[in-house]
């Protein structure tokens, strides 16, 4: 079996299209002849494609929300059972923690203003900015995906065919970047600061050279589709590893304040009322330990 290709795949820059699956599998851009997303779970996925087979994804363009694979009637292609974090699903959890760029390719099936009129099209790199877990439209729970195109400079336009440089595929930078945004906002600076910099899930305070340091995480993420408010009540003060293991849903909060998936209770100060609403709604689309 040969090796997973990561980036752009030689002989076929962005905007290079197919005119079926097979052919579309032959090239490599995406390997299965079937699936919708490529790549082994434990090394990260290496491309998805975009073909109108689920019912919640959402294309924006430059951010796509992708709905993983699996639950469906083989017949009546409905969704009709829960979706698991195995397989594809968990090779797009991979590919964020990796930071690993994954291939997009758009069918003509895929119901969306930037879709081919025919045929299948390979549309660029783009990056799993974060993963939640939801009930979609069939009542039945879905992994999705935010994921965030790669910009490129010099990358040529949909639709246009560029020839190859001869360093392809391009090389992965600011991996750290990828696994969060770490934003410091007025309120960002404002929890850090009634914290002393201090980890509200372990108590350490990190000193570098250039004094204390800690990052704000948001309980309900920022941004589309999440739609969570910069506010002290959706903000704690926690150091990089914890900070991590929060927006990869491995430590999440109870209502009381109690820690899950990690042992004692949240540190809290005076005055830092989290609101029960964004710690309801990280157990139940971010959290997936037990």
């Amino acid at each position: 079996m040969r090796a997973p290709i990561y980036g752009d795949v030689p002989g076929y820059p962005v905007g290079s299209t197919f005119e079926s699956r097979t052919e579309l599998s032959q090239s490599r851009v995406h390997p299965p002849p079937q699936s919708g997303i490529a790549g082994p779970s434990k090394e990260g996925a290496t491309s998805i494609v975009l073909s109108g087979g689920y019912e919640d994804d959402l294309d924006l363009g430059d951010v796509i929300i992708y709905t993983g694979q699996g639950g469906r009637d083989p017949v009546t292609q409905r969704q009709v059972r829960d979706q698991l974090l195995t397989l594809g699903n968990l090779a797009l959890v991979t590919s964020k923690t990796k930071g690993l760029p994954v291939r997009v390719i758009r069918g003509s099936g895929h119901k969306s203003q930037y879709s081919p009129s025919h045929g299948y099209r390979y549309d660029g790199l783009f990056y799993v900015e974060e993963f939640w877990h939801e009930v979609g439209r069939s009542g039945c729970r879905v992994w999705r995906y935010r994921l965030v195109q790669y910009d490129i400079p010099d990358a040529p336009t949909k639709g246009q065919v560029k020839e190859n440089k001869a360093d392809y595929p391009r090389p992965h930078r600011a991996v750290s970047t990828i696994l969060r945004v770490v934003r410091d906002t007025q309120k960002a600076r404002e929890v850090k600061s009634l914290y002393k910099f201090a980890c509200q899930v372990c108590g350490v305070v990190l000193e570098g050279p250039a004094g204390p340091y800690a990052e704000a995480a948001h309980i309900r993420p920022l941004g589309m589709p999440h739609n969570g408010p910069d506010t002290l009540d959706n903000l704690l003060c926690l150091c990089p590893n914890h900070h991590v293991l929060f927006d990869l849903g491995m430590i999440t909060i109870t209502d009381d304040l109690r820690l899950i998936g990690y042992s004692g209770d949240l540190i809290t100060k005076p005055g830092h009322v989290l609101n029960q609403a964004f710690l309801q709604y990280h157990r139940e689309h971010r959290f997936h330990g037990t």
